[in-house]
Formats: structure tokens, C-alpha cells, sequence
């Protein structure tokens, strides 16, 4: 529908693109007039395409179904079965086979009708599809962790301002209410002097390989996409092992095992209860079976296991008080007064941080979950990797992103990029 068929009317879709060019030129408009153009817009929706259709990648598409200002036109997974079972889950929605389904990514952010993109594919892929989508004048919600190497994560940071993208990354936990007061409590002062903060690593995947496997007849691509499963990550023939979550996830060429699995989420509020989400520890050392961050402040970032409250909770201990939490929604602090006349829900919905996301595709404003902030929560993740993979103490400058006097660690910050891809 143009704009003349609208009556004159500013869709959401053509303020959005207003305001990215706006954006991209560096150039800032009055809030009044952005809001003004929100509201000139409100009768029209935000178009998205889904790339990646695992259970994650479908509940997240499912959150931005619910949302009243969006539509989801276009789905693709190099899975034969999944993106079917996507195509479905989005006509059943709508009540209509409207939805396009794509095997390539690349065929999808072509699409001029696509605004904004979900990112939910494996985590070999997160940075080089933000990348990508950025490049193709797309805003994206990418799920988490978003790199495989600290390179990489800083090579997505860039480009979004460079490009004047909006990125939320999916540490859904920063708009959930428990999470936030436990936060919240931090960064008022309500504890005291922050001296440690506690991090769960996920349960199951402590080690981390490099194994190559042997190789195995191909699939057809139109059931399987070899090579887009395996993206900028070296070549290697096919084996059937490779993309099974629980052999990728622990190797080291495709994730980063149990400090990236939950401390993509646990590290990254310990990173913001502390005031550091522009910058990390300074050094990092392995006590027992806990991996030890020490910011340049004297607090300590301890990234470990035992901690209660369901999946991926957090302790902050301060000189004057504790609180500890986790995704029961349960929330224990010390002082017991901290907590008086308060209640949470318990679980880690995606639909207020999503709902966050959109908002800020209209305003232009940086997300809460934004490439520089997860950047630097992952690097740290990065970093205590990479400590337990070298067995030795490492000293880190944030400023310069760099590790101090080794350059054995220095080379593992990046990995080789697969011809034709680049960041």
C-alpha cells in the first residue's frame, strides 16, 4: 500500500526506515517528532522474518506473534523439518498460507517487505547473521550467546554503530522482574560495596572439544543445508553428530559449553548489577572448579555451580547485604527487609524484552541488550573459556580488548572466517 493509497498516512514501516536512515547519518531527531510519527504509524505493523526454527527459534517467534504491531512473513532454516514446522506454526496463526519459508538466509533479508529479523540459529552463526542482517538495512532480535570468539562479538558491536542498527540480544532475564530487583538492589546501594558476584554455568556441558568427526554421505540440501549450517566456521565433511545440540553446543569451533550456555545470561547481569556493561575484568583464574573474573574495582565475578533458584540464577553479595535469585522466581536476600511487600513471577518469557526491542525499533534508542553490552558480557565469558582451556591465569585490558603479555590467547580471540564469508 503506498502512501498515497494511506490517505497520506506514515506507516510504521516507512517511519521505521525514516528513522534508520536518520539513524545511519548520525543524526538524532527531537523526541516529539519521533513520537509523533509513532503515533501517525500506529495502524501498522512491523514485518518479520525468522531465520532459524529450533524449539527456541519458535517459542521467541511465537512472543513477537503475540505482539499486536507485528506479522511474521517469512521463515527460513536450512532443516527441512523444522522450517515446516514453522511454516505451520505461522499460517495456523493468521489463519492463512501467507507465510514465504526459505532455506537460505541470504534469500530472506533480500526481502525488501522484511523489517525487522529474529535470529535463533545455532550460536556458530549468531554474529555472522546479525552482520549480514545489518548489512541488509534490517534490525534483528539475535538469541544468545551472540559469538563464538571475542573478535567476532566486537565485530558485531561495531556494525551495528556503524550501520545505526537496532540489536537486542536475547538475555531475556534483564526485563524480568526478579532479575531486575536483584539488580536493582546492586546498583542503588542497597547492599554495600559490591565484593562478589556469582554466576551459574550450565549444568552438563563442562567440557569443551574440538573434535572432527568423520565424514558421512551428504543430505540433499533441500532437506539439509550443509553448508549454511555450517557458515563461517572451517570446513569439515559431513557427520550426522555435528548438528545435534548436545555435540555442538561443548565444541569449540560452534559454542562455548557451560560458562557461555547460562553465563550468556548469568554473567551478563552480574556484568550490570556492577555498573561494567562498557568494559570486564581486568584477570582471570580458576579456584578449584569455579572460574574467578576480578574487575578492576576489587569485586570478583565468580563463575561457577550450586547456586539455588532454578535455572540460571545469580548471587550478589555486598559488605552490607546479599540477594540471590534465579528463574523459580524465588528471591532470597539479606537484610530480610530488602524483600518486604514484594512478589515475582517465576520462569524467563521473552515477551516484555521483545516488547523492549520493538519500542526501540520505532524510538531509535539503544536496547537494554544491546551489541556493546552483550559484547562485553560475553567476552568475559570469552575470557574464562579460554582460561580453562589454556590452564593458566590470564590478565585482560578491557580498553584495548586484549590479553596482557600472551600471545597464544590473543590468537584465540578470533577464529579463521570461511571463504565467502567475512565480518
Amino acid at each position: 500500500m503506498s502512501k498515497t493509497e494511506r490517505g497520506g498516512r506514515v506507516s510504521r514501516r516507512d517511519f521505521i526506515r525514516g528513522a534508520a536512515l536518520v539513524a545511519g547519518s548520525a543524526v538524532v531527531a527531537p523526541n516529539i517528532l519521533v513520537r509523533d510519527a509513532f503515533a501517525k504509524a500506529a495502524n501498522d505493523r512491523i514485518q518479520v522474518g525468522v531465520i532459524g526454527l529450533g524449539g527456541r527459534g519458535r517459542h521467541v517467534m511465537n512472543a513477537f506473534m503475540a505482539q499486536p504491531d507485528t506479522r511474521v512473513m517469512a521463515v527460513c532454516d536450512c532443516f527441512a523439518d523444522r522450517r515446516a514446522r514453522g511454516l505451520k506454526q505461522v499460517n495456523d496463526h493468521y489463519g492463512n498460507q501467507d507465510c514465504a519459508e526459505h532455506v537460505d538466509f541470504l534469500e530472506l533479508l533480500g526481502r525488501s517487505d522484511i523489517d525487522v529479523v529474529l535470529i535463533a540459529t545455532g550460536d556458530n552463526c549468531h554474529s555472522l547473521v546479525s552482520i549480514m542482517a545489518a548489512r541488509a538495512g534490517k534490525d534483528m532480535y539475535c538469541e544468545k550467546p551472540m559469538s563464538v570468539t571475542i573478535h567476532e562479538s566486537r565485530a558485531v558491536a561495531d556494525t551495528m554503530g556503524r550501520l545505526g542498527r537496532i540489536f537486542q540480544c536475547g538475555t531475556q532475564r534483564r526485563s524480568i522482574s526478579n532479575f531486575r530487583f536483584a539488580v536493582h538492589l546492586a546498583r542503588t546501594g542497597k547492599l554495600g560495596r559490591i565484593k562478589e558476584l556469582h554466576a551459574e554455568q550450565a549444568p552438563g556441558m563442562e567440557g569443551l572439544y574440538e573434535t572432527i568427526l568423520p565424514g558421512q554421505a551428504l543430505p540433499p540440501r533441500d532437506v539439509f543445508d550443509w553448508e549454511r549450517w555450517l557458515g563461517p566456521a572451517q570446513w569439515r565433511p559431513y557427520n550426522e553428530k555435528y548438528p545435534t545440540r548436545g555435540f555442538w553446543s561443548a565444541h569449540t569451533d560452534f559454542s562455548g559449553g557451560a560458562i557461555t550456555e547460562w553465563g550468556s545470561h548469568t554473567v551478563d547481569l552480574c556484568q550490570w548489577a556492577n555498573d561494567m556493561d562498557h568494559t570486564g575484568p581486568v584477570e582471570f583464574w580458576k579456584e578449584g572448579d569455579r572460574y574467578i573474573g576480578r574487575y578492576a574495582n576489587g569485586s570478583k565475578l565468580v563463575i561457577r555451580r550450586g547456586l539455588r533458584f532454578g535455572s540460571c540464577p545469580i548471587r550478589i553479595e555486598g559488605d552490607e547485604g546479599w540477594v540471590e535469585t534465579g528463574d523459580s522466581g524465588d528471591i532470597e536476600t539479606y537484610p530480610k527487609s530488602l524483600l518486604k511487600g514484594r512478589g515475582f513471577e517465576g520462569g524467563y518469557p521473552p515477551d516484555n524484552h521483545i516488547r523492549a526491542f520493538l519500542d526501540c525499533v520505532y524510538s531509535r534508542e539503544q536496547t537494554l541488550s544491546n551489541a556493546e553490552v552483550a559484547h562485553r558480557s560475553i567476552s568475559a565469558c570469552h575470557a574464562a573459556n579460554l582460561c580453562k582451556r589454556l590452564g593458566r591465569p590470564l590478565k585482560w585490558d578491557p580498553a584495548k580488548e586484549v590479553f596482557i603479555d600472551d600471545e597464544e590467547a590473543n590468537r584465540m580471540t578470533s577464529r579463521a572466517i570461511r571463504e565467502p564469508w567475512y565480518l
